[in-house]
């Protein structure tokens, strides 16, 4: 019981402290009189991360390397999987082109960069995730060079900036969050790993990956509730691109990360592989650039068989 309060506490603390990470970053963006585009893309990307980053981190430099990569590669699986199936069981999205001519091909070329790299040794070592890092650089220069924002909201109201001292303390609440959500997070999931005699990466791969998943299915459902279309394909296959080559690279910068646990890679890594793939065929079956409610009823099938296969 004590584990599992462990990692309810953490996810709470997490979920807060991104939030009030986000809040200050957007409106230190905004005094630095940065476009919103570049805000979106970068600010709000990086902030939304901040739970899967600190998580890794610490999991690592703490010498818990399962828990680092299993956040990340099942943070990945959840969010097609899970919060993309939600979102398209409650409402249909409408997909843009950039899906297949960057979103997607991006996203599988981080996949299949993080396979390649952790696959052959099984270690993810310092120079790799220094090539993550600067694949997404190059990612990120590319988007704001080349692609305009798909559309404008008319309705959009100016922000109104924050007072100086609320930005200071939301900077350092989110941050102190973080760490502390982090800390609980991670002892609540060794423990209770130990507890039920599985791994770390078991743990790791099901219920940490879906709390720290739990904002991006938030903002899904909320989105759908209100009728915006502000949730899309695009910030879900955003974020998994960000959890590989930003967590996971920040992440073997800081310290090598080594697989302890094989089932990551003759399991997981398959799992979070074919998913990413399996969402091309999706999109253009049966109609083209489209996700309905069979497209979600498919995919809530695959995650439940993966979770099966994992726990099993």
């Amino acid at each position: 019981m004590q584990n599992f309060l462990f990692i309810l506490g953490g996810l709470i603390l997490l979920i807060a402290g991104g939030n009030w990470l986000l809040k200050a970053a957007v409106d230190l963006s905004l005094r630095l009189q940065i476009p919103k585009i570049v805000i979106g893309m970068t600010v709000v990307s990086f902030a939304t991360s901040a739970p899967e980053l600190i998580v890794s981190i610490n999991a690592a430099l703490d010498g818990f390397p399962d828990l680092a990569l299993g956040n990340v590669v099942g943070s990945n699986i959840a969010n097609l999987g899970l919060v993309l199936a939600v979102t398209i069981l409650l409402s249909p999205i409408d997909v843009s082109k950039n899906f297949y001519t960057t979103d997607w091909p991006v996203m599988m070329l981080a996949s299949l960069l993080f396979f390649f790299f952790i696959y052959i040794d099984g270690v993810l070592e310092s120079y790799e995730g220094i090539v993550m890092v600067v694949f997404l650089f190059l990612f990120l220069v590319y988007l704001l060079r080349f692609q305009k924002p798909a559309v404008i909201d008319k309705d959009d109201e100016p922000d109104e900036m924050l007072p100086i001292y609320k930005t200071v303390l939301f900077l350092g609440l989110g941050g102190v969050a973080l760490w502390g959500g982090s800390e609980l997070l991670i002892g609540g999931a060794v423990g209770m790993a130990k507890a039920f005699g599985v791994t770390e990466r078991v743990i790791a791969i099901t219920i940490v990956s879906i709390g720290t998943s739990i904002p991006e299915l938030a903002a899904s459902v909320i989105a759908v509730i209100k009728k915006e279309k502000a949730i899309s394909l695009g910030n879900l296959i955003g974020s998994n691109i960000f959890n590989l080559l930003a967590v996971l690279g920040i992440t073997s910068i800081i310290t090598p990360i080594t697989v302890i646990d094989q089932g990551l890679l003759t399991n997981d890594i398959f799992w979070m592989l074919g998913i990413s793939f399996l969402i091309l065929p999706l999109v253009f079956i049966p109609k083209g650039l489209r996700l309905g409610w069979r497209d979600g009823l498919i995919l809530v099938g695959i995650y439940i068989a993966f979770v099966y296969v994992t726990i099993g």
